[in-house]
């Protein structure tokens, strides 16, 4: 009998806009044309390759997974959002390994280049190693040979600022998966703006993520290739920080394209009979106000200097769903801290998702412009 694996698988004024050239023009025009266009054919909706929302970097991790606002000496922030790219992100370095749950490994590595005064590239990878399993039949033989399972995505990042304050962005990202001998590839876009205002220390993103299409499904049925709807997502956020505090506020606002985020649970219960147990599809009814509060994370940054932070992060959506009745738990919350030693920024984020179930992820940068003599 064969083995089998299952899978489970943001206008500028008119007097700033006519001071741009003709070439900042188009591409602003574009990129607004696109957007506004986009709910047209875009899939909403879950989808394959949901590697592509862990986060990135410890200090994402520890933001509670998703910031599209936070502008900083961080060349880790594209992979979130490619308009947060800036000149400080020429000749960045940053590598990120985490240890996920059940001891999933995942992690990144980007690097950012900087072209002429407005041309801010950068080219990263991600990649999920799930490790190796050892392959059985439906009846649960082991056959003696064991597999792999692995996600990749290179990313290919391009910003440009469109006025002193607004710059807008996009991220091709080709990826490949391989389950077993159940393969994928396919393709996906990000589309990024961000507003930045350093004066109040304000600054806002917006992102449309994940757009695109499998080319290849994991496997074929009667009427072709099985292809499966990306994780696209659109998402938005501000940060703020205090003038006469060393403190900095993000509040960001995740898949604004799916307002319902309930799910059916599934419910075993242990009849009267010590053999038999019965399941039970249950849809948890959910107010207005808790669903709105499953779309937001709340986080806050102690920030004394640009060489040290510390971070705590509130994902309620996580909370709500990761929370077990009878068990105290931190589902929900997640905490970091970075500091710059000699010339490299080393971050750390910790992530709990239910009881005993913690994620930590380490993250390194640095800026080849630092060892120029």
């Amino acid at each position: 009998m064969n083995a089998f694996l299952k899978i489970k698988v943001w206008n500028p004024s008119d007097q700033d806009f006519n001071k741009l050239d003709f070439m900042t023009k188009r591409i602003f025009i574009s990129y607004i044309l696109f957007v506004l266009a986009l709910p047209a054919f875009s899939q909403a909706g879950y989808g394959v390759y949901q590697f592509l929302s862990l986060p990135a970097s410890s200090r994402l991790a520890a933001l509670g997974s998703v910031n599209v606002s936070l502008r900083d000496n961080d060349i880790n922030l594209a992979f979130e959002n490619p308009a947060l790219l800036t000149a400080e992100t020429n000749n960045m370095i940053g590598l990120s390994m985490a240890n996920y749950l059940a001891d999933i490994k995942f992690g990144t590595a980007i690097f950012g280049k900087t072209i002429g005064p407005k041309n801010y590239f950068a080219v990263g990878v991600q990649y999920v190693d799930y490790g190796t399993f050892q392959e059985t039949t439906d009846l649960d033989v082991f056959t003696g040979q064991s597999f792999t399972a692995k996600d990749f995505s290179l990313n290919i990042a391009y910003a440009r600022p469109v006025t002193n304050r607004i710059t807008v962005g996009a991220t091709l990202k080709p990826v490949y998966s391989a389950y077993e001998s159940y393969t994928s590839y396919g393709v996906a876009v990000d589309l990024g703006a961000s507003y930045n205002d350093s004066v109040n220390l304000f600054s806002a993103g917006l992102v449309l993520k994940n757009i695109g299409t499998q080319f290849k499904g994991y496997y074929s049925d009667t009427d072709g290739q099985h292809l499966e709807p990306l994780p696209f997502n659109i998402q938005m956020g501000i940060s703020k920080k205090l003038s006469h505090a060393p403190l900095r506020f993000s509040l960001t606002l995740n898949n604004l394209q799916k307002w319902d985020l309930s799910y059916q649970s599934t419910n075993q219960d242990a009849t009267n009979s010590s053999t038999t147990t019965s399941s039970t599809n249950t849809t948890k009814e959910i107010g207005f106000a808790d669903m709105a509060l499953r779309h937001t994370i709340f986080a806050v940054e102690f920030v004394p200097s640009r060489s040290f932070y510390l971070t705590a992060a509130y994902n309620d959506r996580r909370q709500q769903e990761m929370s077990m009745s009878g068990f105290k738990s931190m589902a929900g919350f997640s905490f970091g801290g970075g500091i710059k030693l000699y010339k490299f920024h080393v971050g750390f984020g910790m992530t709990q998702f239910q009881v005993g179930n913690y994620a930590y992820q380490f993250s390194i940068s640095t800026s080849l412009n630092e060892f120029r003599l």
